[in-house]
């Protein structure tokens, strides 16, 4: 007989709950995270092979899908956000009531934003890649820290580009007169430093994971704007372009669409989703602010909406545009061609100035 077990997954044990196929409760228990666990589960329980295990997604549902793909079941990760919405009970929260809405769910098929399970190879350049933005991150944050200590002690003439070692080294010594607030810089540049040379560790990590994709990546870098990181990123998102029906479904799942308000006769489109891939969205909007140079094969376009809408509307939507290219050339396989990205070749005679 069919069973759907629905699972809620914690850190250290995890809540099921087993329907058979008529929604009568079979199972209920608690279980440890760990895959002894879950084969406990599976041979008490005596589950079928491909049984379907609906979890949420989280910190842990793609180790918890992989155990339970190697004991033979069916995980199925659910987006968090659909599971809280489509609660019978919202206000009325616990483990048990949540693993019986995802078995309920997975049962009937209520679900529909079901998450991918990437390759294990696929997710460590995930990883590596967001530990690469984690220490960017930091390497920003010690940039403006330093300046707004300068100004916030009268110094802020002094603020100028951080950007490299010597930048640092001039700052130090124009502060020989203020040895306390030099010595606060001393330690922003420190960090600064630290960082910097874990960026370098995970650039070289970077370069050896994307061997394994050397055609793809390589692909990929023909477009403009793109280089290493950018490809990479473009890739650990959207490593099976089969999956999305269309370029535009592509977009969506970065989050690079419009919000849609329609009631009747009123239709109103507002500020992009932000749904999916944060990492992705924003290497392509730094990708898209290349498009500014008139040589670009994407500027009549970002011109364009640059006149009429701003300049930061412009670069979102050329980054919705190349996120569209890029799909397509991992779809079929070829390298980036300026006729195909549907962009007029002429260039506008009238003189951009950022805003």
């Amino acid at each position: 007989m069919q069973r759907y077990v629905g699972l809620d997954v914690h850190s250290k044990n995890s809540v099921y709950v087993i329907q058979d196929a008529e929604g009568q409760v079979v199972g209920r228990g608690k279980v440890p995270t760990t895959a002894d666990g879950f084969k406990d589960m599976r041979d008490r329980l005596e589950l079928r092979s491909g049984t379907p295990v609906a979890l949420e997604s989280g910190a842990v549902a793609f180790v918890v899908a992989d155990y339970l793909n190697d004991l033979g079941l069916r995980p199925i990760v659910v987006d968090a956000r659909e599971v809280r919405v489509k609660a019978s009970r919202p206000r009325q929260k616990s483990d048990f009531r949540d693993a019986r809405e995802l078995c309920e769910g997975v049962r009937r098929g209520m679900y529909r934003a079901i998450v991918s399970v990437p390759p294990r190879e696929i997710r460590t350049l995930r990883e590596t890649l967001s530990r690469r933005r984690h220490f960017v991150r930091v390497r920003t944050a010690q940039v403006n820290a330093a300046k707004w200590l300068l100004r916030s002690n009268g110094k802020g003439a002094l603020a100028r580009s951080l950007q490299l070692e010597s930048g640092w080294n001039t700052l130090i010594a124009a502060l020989s007169d203020a040895p306390a607030l030099q010595a606060f810089v001393r330690q922003h540049q420190a960090v600064w430093r630290c960082a910097g040379e874990q960026v370098t560790l995970l650039d070289l990590e970077i370069r050896r994971l994307g061997r394994t994709w050397k055609k793809e990546l390589t692909l990929l870098e023909t477009a403009p704007g793109v280089g290493t990181i950018v490809g990479s990123t473009a890739l650990a998102v959207l490593f099976d372009p089969h999956r999305f029906p269309s370029a535009k479904h592509a977009a969506s799942y970065a989050g690079l669409v419009p919000t849609t308000d329609q009631s009747g006769d009123r239709e109103h489109y507002g500020h992009i989703t932000k749904r999916g891939s944060s990492e992705l969205r924003a290497m392509l909007c730094e990708a898209a602010q290349h498009a500014r140079r008139t040589n670009h094969p994407l500027h009549p376009y970002f011109a364009k909406v640059w006149v009429r809408r701003g300049y930061r509307m412009a670069v979102v939507a050329v980054a919705h545009r190349l996120c569209r290219i890029l799909f397509a050339m991992l779809r079929d396989g070829t390298p980036f061609r300026p006729d195909n990205a549907g962009i007029e070749r002429s260039v506008p005679t009238y003189r951009l100035r950022r805003a």
